[in-house]
């Protein structure tokens, strides 16, 4: 069965926050996601290597490995996985999609869950990530913050 509506959208969770990944992890549970997670980059590299992920939950700031240099691994391996970046840094850092390779860019706020659920499913339902286009352009200026 590919794909198919009885498929359950598996999720890779990967952050040094233990109560972050906890919360996460049971509010993408409580929406019908198999969820694994990860406390460093590392490990989520290795547990990526070793199954099969939908969708990649990853925060910026992490020992060993941060999210962007994660990204890019998953990214060199061929993968089409779909990756959210969260940070706490994203406006003071400029994080973007464009910038950080991820297909969701989050600020940790208080109004994180909501946007983390639509982005998951958001991307969860586009499917498989399409190999880039040569796009080469620069990021927007203007448009570090997600909204």
């Amino acid at each position: 069965m590919k794909n198919s509506t009885a498929s359950i959208p598996h999720i890779l969770l990967v952050d040094d926050n233990p109560d972050g990944l906890l919360v996460r992890r049971a509010l993408l549970e409580e929406l019908g996601f198999t969820v694994e997670v990860a406390g460093d980059g590392q490990r989520g590299f290795e547990l990526f290597q070793a199954s099969n992920f939908d969708v990649v939950v990853t925060d910026y700031r992490m020992p060993r490995m941060n999210g962007v240099e994660l990204i890019a691994r998953i990214r060199k391996s061929g993968s089409q996985a779909r990756i959210v970046l969260l940070s706490g840094f994203v406006e003071p850092l400029g994080l973007t999609e464009e910038n950080t390779g991820a297909d969701a860019v989050i600020a940790k706020s208080a109004n994180e869950p909501g946007h983390l659920v639509r982005a998951v499913k958001r991307l969860v339902n586009a499917g498989k990530r399409k190999p880039p286009s040569s796009q080469k352009g620069r990021p927007p200026r203007s448009r570090a913050a997600a909204r």
